[in-house]
């Protein structure tokens, strides 16, 4: 089942698919130069790609997001994709992975895109309304390292594994929280009030 097929339930804009292809053509070429993912062919991008776009179907509305640690793009230049409404903030360090982004923002005209090119604790203070992470850290040192990019009503939005059960029951300060399973990924939803 191809990509499109599987997304097809999501509301995603008109000009999705187009963007991700686009994408998809740019990081396959950077790719072998920078080594950028390790997503190397067309079925394990999919796979990334879907993992990161499947929440937007139960993701509360967000006027800003910030994704720690972007590497190439999973998860939040594919959010940025599926919602032109929310300023997205890409925050990654390494300075390959940086200018990819930059150059898909530039390539997509996304103007609601922000490439940090910092370690998200070398970042100024500045509170987001969700912020999102993968394969970057555990949990508790992802609360830690977001603490001057939340207050109450930020919700964190963490794509986890199936260490996720551990990780919660070692961080759950008072915070209300949700495990969403799919298949292949656990997705962690933290809020104070979810």
């Amino acid at each position: 089942m191809n990509l499109q097929s599987k997304l097809q339930e999501l509301q995603l804009p008109d000009n999705f698919f187009t963007n991700v292809q686009k994408y998809k053509e740019h990081l396959n070429k950077w790719n072998k130069i920078h080594n950028l993912t390790g997503a190397k062919d067309e079925q394990t991008l999919d796979e990334f790609i879907f993992d990161a776009v499947y929440p937007v179907s139960f993701l509360p509305k967000v006027n800003s997001l910030m994704d720690i640690g972007t590497g190439a793009g999973f998860p939040g230049m594919i959010l940025a994709l599926a919602l032109p409404d929310t300023q997205v903030t890409l925050v990654e360090p390494l300075a390959k992975r940086a200018s990819f982004l930059q150059f898909i923002k530039a390539n997509l005209g996304l103007d609601n895109v922000r490439v940090v090119k910092k370690r998200v604790e070398e970042m100024e203070s500045e509170v987001f309304d969700l912020i999102t992470s993968r394969a970057v850290t555990d949990t508790k040192m992802l609360l830690n390292l977001s603490k001057n990019h939340r207050d109450s009503h930020t919700k964190l939005f963490f794509y986890k594994g199936e260490k996720v059960f551990d990780e919660v029951n070692d961080v759950v300060e008072n915070m209300q929280y949700k495990i969403i399973e799919t298949q292949n990924r656990h997705y962690l939803l933290l809020g104070e009030q979810l």
